[in-house]
């Protein structure tokens, strides 16, 4: 009896896919952004390949530098922009437009049931809509735009359980780190994880989404929610193509099972320079802060922005803060919800949807000695600026740290 996973490699490869099998499987969605798509047309290229398999389901979306901040990467944008239009490539998303990881599911290509890959390692994201979503290397990537398939080891899978209901002001981010803490940075290595529990169902869509995005910091190669209304409500629409959702076998074999309870659950922070680094709130509190960021695949949704407003309304922030909206489609939520001019009032700093400042990439880095608090997915050294500090938590803990100019327990501003 099969997991989601296996039952995925089974159709995707044509063949009774088990853990630990290698398959050639046919790839549902193939994505590259403006950071890998060079490298991949670069491999693409050198394979003497002349079209690609299929120009309707490769969707490149620029993303990590938009604006574009130097000559060198305008001169690579321009190049696959060429590319692009040489190969006919039908979903091709300027900068702006978003984050790679939440346009795909806005325009309807992340689908239960489907094979998502993209070159970038937070593409488990698509995990949250019962898809098997990972990341691959740039010349992998090439490997799918040739052909459209790509060998796998059909990975193992962890049923990891939270029962019990997210005490207030306690979000998904919060969930996430605690359960990255609880399993180490390599302890679902090349494994997919499966969420289940009250506390998993109870989460929206954009809960979903911070979960599975996080699931690579525990090192799995998937991380996913099976799907049910809210998920079919969010797709209502925007589906590019049919789908079936897959479910785990009531008995399928699993390598791994673990239970949590969300009750036990307080605000989370994930401390410099490992994402498993994390301890409750009040174990950080104090630490001096000098710039709060809030944004990025992670935590850069509607929902995210507005428990940010509901902390700082009428109110000002006393470091500098960022807020990068996660597609330009939240960014117009927020305007029309008062959201962005309730953040812009508090002293909030908005920038172009995309990833700026999370990857060190420009529009937020920090210097030498200085302490961020982030939204993001990871804290590792260097990552926001040479010889900076970041800390990981949710968009209350970072309002809340953007007020007080030090790390406090959110709780006590809602």
């Amino acid at each position: 009896m099969k997991t989601i996973s296996e039952k995925i490699f089974s159709r995707a490869a044509g063949t009774d896919a088990k853990a630990n099998d290698f398959v050639s499987a046919n790839v549902d969605y193939a994505m590259a952004h403006d950071g890998t798509s060079v490298l991949a047309v670069k491999s693409f290229r050198e394979m003497g390949v002349g079209r690609v398999w299929d120009s309707e389901r490769i969707v490149i979306p620029f993303d990590h530098l938009v604006p574009v901040s130097t000559d060198v990467a305008a001169g690579l944008q321009k190049d696959i922009r060429e590319w692009i239009k040489e190969q006919k490539i039908s979903h091709f998303y300027e900068g702006g437009e978003g984050i790679c990881h939440q346009v795909l599911p806005e325009q309807g290509f992340a689908l239960p049931g489907k094979l998502i890959v993209g070159a970038d390692s937070h593409s488990c994201t698509y995990g949250a809509f019962g898809a098997f979503g990972t990341g691959v290397g740039a010349t992998d990537m090439a490997e799918i735009f040739a052909t459209g398939k790509l060998w796998f080891k059909v990975p193992e899978t962890i049923k990891m359980t939270v029962d019990g209901t997210l005490n207030d002001g306690v979000y998904a981010k919060d969930l996430t780190l605690y359960l990255i803490g609880k399993t180490g940075i390599a302890g679902a290595t090349y494994k997919a994880v499966e969420f289940y529990g009250d506390a998993i169902t109870d989460l929206s869509v954009s809960g979903r989404m911070t979960l599975c995005n996080m699931a690579i910091e525990m090192g799995a190669k998937a991380g996913i929610v099976p799907p049910d209304e809210k998920t079919f409500e969010f797709l209502k629409n925007r589906s590019q193509a049919d789908f079936e959702p897959i479910y785990a076998d009531e008995n399928a074999v699993y390598c791994k099972e673990v239970s949590y309870h969300a009750d036990d659950i307080e605000p989370q922070i994930a401390c410099p320079h490992e994402v498993d680094n994390v301890v409750p709130v009040s174990k950080a509190a104090g630490t001096h802060i000098d710039q709060a960021f809030l944004g990025t695949c992670t935590n850069g949704r509607l929902e995210d922005l507005a428990i940010a407003a509901d902390i700082l309304k009428g109110k000002q922030v006393t470091v500098r803060t960022i807020a990068a909206p996660a597609s330009r489609t939240i960014l117009l939520e927020a305007v029309q919800s008062g959201i962005y001019e309730t953040l812009v009032k508090a002293g909030v700093s908005f920038i172009t949807p995309g990833c700026g400042p999370c990857l060190g990439a420009h529009q937020g880095i920090i210097a030498e000695g200085e302490n961020c608090i982030s939204t993001a997915n990871r804290n590792f050294k260097g990552r926001m600026g040479k010889g900076g500090f970041i800390y990981l938590a949710s968009p209350a803990s970072v309002a809340a740290a953007a007020l007080k100019g030090e790390i406090v327990d959110p709780r006590e501003y809602l």
